[in-house]
């Protein structure tokens, strides 16, 4: 992969200034806790890579798919734990999944 797990985490960050991440009172350093996924992420890069440049997109592509799916799924249920309507952004979302 071109850029270095370091470079990932760094690019995160600044993603993070227009859309922050709440990391609450996780008992974790939050750089730790990037470089950890950005680890992980060039891992699966460079293993797919190895299918060809074309597989590699696929599998990043299916990657990021399931985690914001996951993300999705993990905010539904916490917004319903704390007796909270889902925001009109996930209804949106819900309902175009469903193909409204």
């Amino acid at each position: 992969m071109t850029i270095s797990v370091e470079e990932l985490a760094a690019l995160i960050r600044e993603i993070e200034v227009e859309d922050p991440i709440d990391y609450g009172d996780l008992p974790y350093d939050e750089d730790d806790l990037r470089l950890l996924v950005c680890n992980q992420i060039h891992e699966i890069s460079d293993r797919a890579g190895e299918l060809g440049e074309e597989n590699r997109t696929t599998v990043l592509l299916a990657v990021a798919a399931k985690l914001v799916l996951e993300n999705l799924v993990l905010n539904v249920k916490l917004m319903q734990q704390q007796g909270m309507a889902l925001d009109q952004r996930a209804e949106d979302l819900i309902r175009r999944l469903r193909g409204g």
